[in-house]
């Protein structure tokens, strides 16, 4: 963890583990009624970012940055301010434009460059009173699944740092789950934002694709990507995405009762090779929801489901990744071509996008098949999720998040799950119907496993019924205890 200042105090104040638990809301109405500072929180929370820095959930904390914006949070308290984030410091992950702060896409070629210009989201936080606490460490240029960098260290899961936290955004995850700080905003393309909740035990939300604004955010495919956010309970991310939407639509309902909804699950789609206690978990969840008065009902999205998903999402994802990247660093005026990345990518992904990703590489997608995930597999997936709301009339599609919970780091790249043998790109097969269809999904923490890792249930929408979802997702996740802090 690069920072410009010494630690603020090198023992824990008293105090420090009662402020670390605040989520988002709880923090900044604390701070807004004077029963804390902002000061002294985000000291706290700084104390716990050092306490925790072999997590290696960030990349760059100005620590003196933070104290000052904190210290002029409480004037402006003072002042009479009532903005809704005042005071609260919240993550960023590495991929967003900070005016302020080294923004390195997690890639050794950008270390130390600071852009002009903030992103738009993060304007958004900004201009809601929340400070930038730091930037998250992420996977090099959000390629990946299981939190390893090769510059700036693998990231470490919080409930047991011998496991992956998933990824791209995996320190946003990581800092969120270790209490360093509330929220984290994210990114994801096939899954980036939802894994490393489900794999850290946090809440994760990939708006409708479109729906935040991506300007500042380094992408990786035009059709797929989605800002987001990973914060510990729903009530905080659906405050943040009325921040950065600008959304005036009322408050989430008091409800905590299910009468009436109806959830539909597909088994043969998102259980046909699964981790034991996942399985268990995800049973057992169907069951709680039934007893809150939910309608649950089994379906079948096609034998090709799977297959279809997957021609979509890695069509568009590799095909679309130097386009977007070389446009992305021209607009923003990054002191590197896509080509001055390329050459310094770490190995393995640097074969990686020289077969998949350069027009001269052997798995380079066609423009035919490029063109038909974009105008044929595309929409038959979107005609296909979108009957489950509009035909079928049902609120939401359940899953569980992933198949597997959290793989060791020494078997990132290859894992077995139910004694079969998978990569870790199987951490995204459920995650990966939303992305390609654009709907919005949100990960909520369900339980641990008996080796103490946890689980993930998702939770996805109809396109653009994003408020909606968020709701249901309250409410759903009012029938599980809290997960436990990492100890």
């Amino acid at each position: 963890m690069q920072n410009k200042e010494a630690p603020v105090g090198a023992v824990p104040a008293s105090g420090d583990n009662e402020l670390a638990e605040l989520g988002l809301a709880a923090a900044a109405a604390a701070i807004r009624d004077g029963d804390i500072t902002s000061e002294a929180y985000s000291a706290a929370l700084l104390r716990r970012a050092w306490r925790y820095s072999e997590l290696n959930s960030f990349i760059t904390i100005d620590e003196s940055a933070v104290l000052s914006a904190a210290e002029q949070a409480d004037k402006s308290r003072a002042a009479g301010s009532r903005a809704p984030f005042l005071g609260v410091p919240i993550g960023v992950k590495d991929s967003y434009s900070t005016r302020d702060l080294p923004t390195t896409l997690g890639v050794r070629t950008l270390d130390g460059f600071t852009p002009a210009e903030d992103a738009d989201v993060v304007g958004s936080i900004k201009n809601a009173g929340g400070i930038v606490f730091g930037k998250n460490n992420l996977v090099e240029m959000s390629w990946g699944l299981t939190g390893h960098n090769s510059r700036y260290g693998q990231v470490k899961n919080p409930y047991d740092a011998a496991h992956v936290p998933g990824g791209s955004s995996s320190g946003a995850g990581a800092s969120v789950a270790a209490r360093i700080v509330p929220a984290a905003l994210g990114g994801d393309t096939v899954g980036s934002i939802r894994v490393p909740a489900s794999l850290s035990g946090v809440v994760g939300f990939k708006p409708t694709t479109g729906r935040w604004p991506s300007r500042g955010i380094a992408p990786v495919s035009r059709t797929l990507d989605t800002a987001g956010i990973l914060a510990r309970s729903v009530d905080d991310v659906a405050l943040i995405d009325q921040v950065v939407t600008k959304n005036a639509a009322a408050p989430l309902s008091d409800r905590s009762d299910l009468q009436g909804a109806r959830f539909a699950y597909a088994p043969r789609q998102h259980m046909e090779l699964i981790d034991a206690d996942i399985e268990t978990h995800f049973k057992s969840a169907l069951l709680r929801l039934q007893d809150a008065g939910a309608e649950v009902v089994e379906i079948d999205l096609g034998e090709d489901f799977s297959a279809l998903t997957e021609r979509i999402a890695w069509s568009l994802f590799f095909r679309e990744t130097m386009e977007a990247v070389t446009e992305f660093l021209r607009q923003n005026d990054f002191p590197v071509s896509f080509y001055g990345i390329y050459h310094d990518l770490k190995p393995e992904l640097k074969g990686a996008w020289g077969h998949l990703v350069l027009p001269s590489g052997q798995g380079y997608i066609s423009e035919e098949t490029y063109e038909a995930a974009l105008s044929v597999d595309r929409p038959e997936l979107q005609r296909r999720l979108g009957k489950i709301f509009t035909h079928s009339g049902f609120d939401a599609l359940l899953f569980p998040t992933t198949p597997s919970p959290a793989p060791l780091i020494e078997q990132r790249s290859m894992f077995t799950v139910a004694g079969e043998e998978v990569r870790d790109l199987f951490l995204a097969k459920n995650t990966v119907p939303a992305s390609g269809a654009g709907l919005p999904g949100i990960s909520i923490p369900i339980g641990l496993t008996g080796h103490g890792l946890p689980i993930g249930l998702e939770i996805d929408g109809a396109h653009g019924h994003d408020r909606k979802l968020l709701d249901l997702a309250r409410r759903v996740e009012s029938l599980f205890d809290a997960l436990p802090a990492p100890a």
